[in-house]
């Protein structure tokens, strides 16, 4: 039978990571739910020894991602592979609260015009001890936010793969993950979604984890350190064409004002800085004049007068 819930489990050789990973899905309060784990070319021995010895074995199999495989290429293979209504990418990485399911699951079943759901993440950094990871601390990610919308997202990417439930019919009307990113992929892909439908939020506690190891390297390194080189370059990449896409159907005109006006605001607030701090430096000087011991007795001295500011 058909799971209701198809989770997708992106990992490469890093065993202990995918031990946790799949035992936090068996953590569920809600199990109708598959589990599709995509080697993505790491050693496949070893991920299907993993997954044989962890609770959720009945309902798992293991892909192999073909050629150079990839982050987007192994979402897109485990999210063909699923035929779950509702799907969701957790890498091996990260976590959830154990009614994440329940309660993400329960909101699309009551708002069907809500092609997927959100809900408040938490990071939680981790150094190395030993063999094992260890939590220093966490912190909100995006404290305080009540929406995931087509607005916010044109800014910067308010959310991470592991808090995101969505319709797996999103990819019959919107397509996959872009293969040509090798970063923000999920960034790209909520764009696509945002500007059709929208995304049911859970106000309330976090019921995502989003690890992070900034001292880690080569397989227990997070992409965001990793890679962030690549991130600035898929994030230009991507606002770049649609920018081109929109100039193609509408000309460069109103790119090119935004553009000279944005220069402009640029010069004008140089010169209003610079204008500013001349007046501090001015106020700066009068306040010595004013309070310094030696200034005092001049002016008892002399009868000096205090300097004035320029003219403004």
């Amino acid at each position: 039978m058909t799971s209701r819930v198809g989770v997708v489990v992106r990992t490469k050789n890093r065993p202990d990571f995918l031990a946790r990973a799949l035992a936090d899905v068996a953590a569920q309060t809600y199990a109708d739910a598959e589990v599709i784990v995509v080697n993505d070319g790491g050693d496949g021995e070893v991920a299907r020894a993993v997954v044989a010895a962890s609770a959720v074995a009945d309902r798992s199999r293991v892909l192999e991602t073909a050629g150079e495989g990839g982050r987007c290429a192994a979402a897109n293979l485990g999210m063909r592979e699923t035929t779950a209504d509702l799907v969701v990418l957790h890498d091996d990485d990260d976590f959830w609260h154990p009614e994440f399911l329940e309660r993400t699951v329960a909101h699309l079943n009551a708002h069907p015009e809500d092609a997927g759901v959100m809900v408040p993440t938490e990071i939680v950094y981790q150094v190395r001890e030993g063999d094992a990871w260890v939590e220093t601390s966490r912190v909100p990610f995006w404290e305080g936010m009540t929406s995931v919308t087509f607005t916010s997202l044109l800014e910067v990417n308010r959310a991470v793969p592991i808090s995101f439930l969505y319709r797996r019919a999103l990819h019959d009307e919107v397509g996959y993950y872009d293969e040509g990113l090798d970063t923000v992929e999920d960034w790209e892909f909520y764009l696509r979604i945002t500007a059709r439908h929208p995304l049911g939020f859970l106000p309330g506690e976090a019921l995502a984890f989003w690890t992070q190891r900034p001292s880690a390297r080569g397989a227990a390194g997070n992409s965001m350190f990793e890679l962030s080189g690549a991130h600035e370059r898929d994030d230009l990449a991507v606002r770049d064409a649609a920018l081109t896409a929109w100039v193609a159907r509408n000309g460069a005109g109103l790119p090119m004002y935004m553009a000279h006006l944005a220069s402009q605001l640029r010069a004008e607030f140089r010169e209003e800085l610079a204008s500013q701090l001349d007046r501090q430096r001015q106020d700066i000087v009068a306040e010595i004049y004013d309070r310094h011991p030696l200034w005092r007795r001049l002016r008892a001295l002399r009868g000096a007068v205090r300097p004035r500011r320029n003219a403004e």
